[in-house]
């Protein structure tokens, strides 16, 4: 079952769009206080090379994903950064499963990926930003380590919420 539904998603994404500066700020600081390790996962990007301009958009992403967390009513526990390692390793392992496979099939694979997601909303926002930015395409390494970063954001998201749904 999805924890952030798409009535949360498109509202956290207008409350994002509409905060000044300062606010995102603020926002930024809440992340830093809840929720340090997904932070510290965007914030780590530069080093991979990704440049300043470009991370505005995986920093978005967190600040949408943030924010929805708030308004979907349920308080989820710090990510650790085991969770977040588990979910990089499952999340290369079903990227590495679709090389070599023919593309008509990735495509249908990619689908059903995408439909069967726990948290297909937020995937599908990250998916719809990343695109508008054209950052889909992972022409660069750099841009890998972004792409892979939002991803496994998403990740993280399902697997707590998956937790939290079997209580």
């Amino acid at each position: 079952m999805t924890l952030l539904t798409q009535a949360v998603m498109v509202r956290a994404n207008i409350d994002v769009n509409r905060m000044s500066a300062q606010q995102k700020v603020q926002l930024t600081d809440e992340i830093y206080v809840q929720q340090p390790n997904l932070l510290a996962s965007i914030l780590v990007l530069p080093r991979y090379g990704v440049d300043m301009q470009l991370l505005e958009e995986p920093i978005h992403v967190l600040l949408v994903a943030f924010q929805a967390m708030k308004h979907c009513g349920h308080a989820l526990p710090t990510i650790s950064e085991d969770v977040q390692e588990t979910c990089m390793q499952r999340l290369t392992a079903t990227l590495k499963f679709s090389e070599g496979v023919p593309p008509d099939l990735v495509g249908q694979m990619i689908t059903k990926f995408c439909v069967d997601h726990p948290e297909r909303y937020l995937l599908a926002f990250v998916y719809g930003h990343l695109g508008q930015h054209d950052l889909l395409r992972v022409r660069t390494d750099a841009e890998k380590y972004l792409l892979l970063a939002c991803l496994n954001l998403v990740e993280c998201v399902a697997y707590i919420g998956a937790l939290l749904q079997s209580k």
